[in-house]
């Protein structure tokens, strides 16, 4: 793991190259969204994807009102009217698929060769498409992951730490992607092309993190997924403990689940080696690692000595801090007049961030290890908690009348 780590530090990637020639001969990319209770956001996403520097006639947008109890769709039918750009269909109560089955419905209505797909929440940049395109060029790369950042950091302590999380992601992303390890999915700002997404079945419509189960299920049909660094997508950050709380939950039983459903082609090399072994020592450190730690750290204050995952927890918790320190020293979006900006950090504050950001991150101790407990003894649940978001309060006073 010492080794894998030295690797991962000093790993280096490729830049794509600029997408050139005629517009009128850009790949086609179809932006698809699925929204449920949106209302205090979707209007701002609806902007940014319908003002994008990409020619208009090389992509079309859909967002999917998934039975909305509140305001959302009579303001998407509003904005309808005003983007001829926009695409809404509303589904009925009652449909199954959360998510995934919203996405695979629209599917088939769609032209482009490349899906992409954002979280209501998304702050898009204009130059997004034009900077993500050109990366599927080569012909084996079947997805790309767009880096996340969160646009409220500023918010509390709760998002100053996401802000510090999002930057170790892309961070040791990167790094394994360059290694020809598994690149991740992350569900906001995800491009696929469509002939791998058709080929893996679509979305997973029995899952709860329909990203982390098509991207095992991308590499085992043997494509690579790729990472954009600048720009980033950005969303809002949870800022309640609870709302954390269940999120992460999700994620970790949808990750911990994908390696359920698909270790009979796992254990048959059918990722290849080098992804097989990534793989293994990231389910190592994600969860094997917290599971154990947790009874070894009461085990170690029961008998008065040092804990005997030590020097592998020391190795984790120093390449996290290393990832945090480099990612954030190298871009940090924060929100300035509703604009997305790159503001540097001094030394000094990004160290001290880094310190918050590792305290911040023994939250997925607990996580880890409730839900590993969780899932020995219950069967496969679809329960997902929605991420509520806020926007601003005001996005749909100038679209829609007081209905009192």
């Amino acid at each position: 793991m010492g080794i894998h780590a030295l690797r991962l530090i000093f790993a280096r990637s490729l830049l794509p190259d600029p997408l050139s020639g005629d517009p009128e001969d850009y790949p086609y990319v179809s932006l698809m969204v699925a929204a449920k209770n949106e209302e205090a956001v979707v209007r701002s996403l609806v902007q940014d994807l319908c003002n994008l520097d990409y020619p208009t006639s090389r992509y079309d947008f859909w967002i999917i009102d998934d039975a909305s109890t509140d305001r959302t769709a009579l303001l998407l039918d509003r904005l309808a009217q005003e983007y001829q750009q926009l695409n809404v269909i509303h589904r009925l109560p009652n449909s199954s698929g959360g998510k995934s089955g919203a996405l695979n419905q629209v599917l088939p209505l769609t032209q482009g060769d490349i899906i992409a797909v954002f979280d209501a929440d998304a702050h898009v940049p204009s130059n997004l498409l034009r900077q993500v395109v050109p990366m599927f060029q080569r012909s084996q790369l079947g997805a790309v992951q767009v880096r996340k950042a969160i646009a409220n950091a500023s918010t509390n302590l709760w998002t100053r730490g996401q802000e510090a999380e999002m930057a170790l992601d892309s961070f040791i992303q990167q790094r394994r992607i360059a290694l020809g390890g598994i690149g991740e999915l992350r569900g906001n700002g995800q491009f696929v092309r469509r002939s791998a997404l058709e080929r893996c079945g679509g979305w997973n419509e029995e899952t709860i993190t329909d990203d982390l189960d098509l991207t095992l299920r991308l590499h085992l049909d043997q494509w690579d997924i790729d990472l954009l660094l600048h720009p980033a997508v950005g969303e809002e950050g949870v800022t309640r403990a609870m709302g954390l709380w269940h999120q992460r939950n999700r994620w970790a039983e949808g990750g911990y689940q994908r390696y359920l459903d698909y270790w009979r082609l796992i254990v048959r090399n059918r990722l290849g080696t080098r992804k097989t072994v990534d793989l293994f020592l990231f389910w190592l450190t994600q969860y094997a690692l917290p599971t154990a730690a947790v009874p070894d750290f009461v085990m170690a204050i029961v008998r008065g000595s040092s804990p005997m995952l030590l020097p592998v927890t020391s190795l984790t918790v120093t390449l996290s801090m290393l990832g945090m320190f480099v990612g954030m020293r190298r871009t940090r979006i924060a929100d300035q007049e509703g604009r997305r900006k790159r503001v540097p950090l001094s030394v000094l504050m990004t160290l001290i961030h880094t310190l918050f950001g590792a305290f911040y991150m023994l939250h997925w101790m607990p996580v880890i290890a409730s839900t590993t407990a969780r899932m020995s003894i219950r069967p496969k649940r679809l329960k997902w908690v929605k991420t509520v978001h806020q926007g601003s309060n005001e996005v749909w006073l100038d679209v829609l009348p007081d209905e009192g």
